[in-house]
C-alpha cells in the first residue's frame, strides 16, 4: 500500500536532537512542527517539560541512553521515569550494543539484552517504547536477535538508528530484515539519513511504519516530485527545517 502525504504526517517523528538547543530554538521548532501538521515531535529529555502553549496538541517522543546506549539499565530506567513525569508520550531507548554483540558472538546471552529493555519497559507503563538497535553497526544475526529481544521485553517498536553513529543510518536491507523478524507484531521505525520523499516511500514499502526525520519540510516539499527531480531530492528546505539549529541532522 502506498503512503500518502497525510499518512506520512501521522507517522513522522519530527526530530530535533541537536546538542545545545536553546529554549528559543525549541519554541521555533515546535511552532514549525505545528505549521507542518505533524502529529509528534522527538526531542532531548533535558528540554522537557514543554510549555503547554508551545506543545499544543503535539505528542512528544524523547530519547533515553542517547546516543551511545552505554549506560547501566537502572540509569536508563531512571531517565525514562523522569521523562514520563515530564510529559513524554513515547520513549526511544538506545539498546546496549555491547550486550547485543556479545550475545551474537555467543559470549553473552540475549536474555541480558531483553532484561535491559524490560527495565525501561517497566519504567514507562502505558507509553510507547521503541528500541534503537543501531542496525548499521550490527550483523544480520545481531539485528534479528536484537529485534527478538525487544519483542520479548515488551517493546512496541524496533528502530534502526540514532542518526549519530558513524556506521550510518537507516537502510532498506535493515528495515526489510527488521520487519521480517518482528512480523507485524512490533512497528519498525526508520531513522538516520532520511532526506527525501522517495526514500520515505522506499522504506515504507520495505516495512517501516514510523520515521525519524529532521528535514520534514524538505520531504514534504518533494512529495509530489518524481524520484531524482530537484524537489524529491530535497533541494527545498522549508521554513520548518530552517528553524532547526545547527547540528540537528538526523
Amino acid at each position: 500500500m502506498s503512503l500518502s502525504k497525510t499518512q506520512f504526517l501521522s507517522v513522522a517523528d519530527h526530530t530535533l536532537l541537536a546538542p545545545g538547543t536553546t529554549r528559543d530554538e525549541l519554541s521555533a521548532f515546535l511552532a514549525a512542527a505545528r505549521d507542518l501538521g505533524v502529529q509528534r515531535v522527538c526531542i532531548s529529555p533535558s528540554l522537557l517539560p514543554l510549555d503547554p502553549q508551545d506543545r499544543g496538541e503535539l505528542e512528544v517522543v524523547t530519547v533515553v541512553g542517547f546516543p551511545s546506549g552505554a549506560h547501566r539499565a537502572e540509569v536508563k530506567a531512571a531517565e525514562t521515569a523522569r521523562a514520563v513525569a515530564d510529559g513524554a508520550d513515547e520513549i526511544d531507548m538506545v539498546a546496549n550494543r555491547a550486550l547485543v554483540r556479545a550475545a551474537g558472538a555467543g559470549t553473552g546471552d540475549w536474555a541480558a539484552v531483553a532484561a535491559e529493555i524490560r527495565a525501561v519497559r517497566e519504567a514507562c507503563p502505558g507509553r510507547v517504547l521503541k528500541v534503537i538497535i543501531e542496525s548499521a553497526a550490527l550483523s544480520d544475526d545481531e539485528i534479528a536477535g536484537a529485534c527478538r529481544a525487544a519483542e520479548a521485553a515488551g517493546a512496541d517498536f524496533v528502530k534502526t538508528s540514532t542518526g549519530f553513529d558513524p556506521a550510518g543510518g537507516a537502510s532498506l536491507h535493515a528495515v526489510l530484515l527488521m520487519a521480517e523478524t518482528v512480523g507485524g507484531r512490533l512497528g519498525v521505525k526508520a531513522s538516520g539519513g532520511i532526506r527525501t520523499a522517495s526514500a520515505v516511500r522506499e522504506l515504507w514499502a520495505a516495512g517501516a511504519t514510523r520515521f525519524g526525520v529532521s528535514g520534514t519540510g524538505a520531504i514534504l516539499d518533494g512529495w509530489s516530485g518524481e524520484p531524482g527531480s530537484s524537489a524529491s531530492a530535497g533541494s527545498a528546505t522549508g521554513a520548518a527545517d530552517a528553524a532547526a539549529p545547527r547540528g540537528a541532522a538526523y
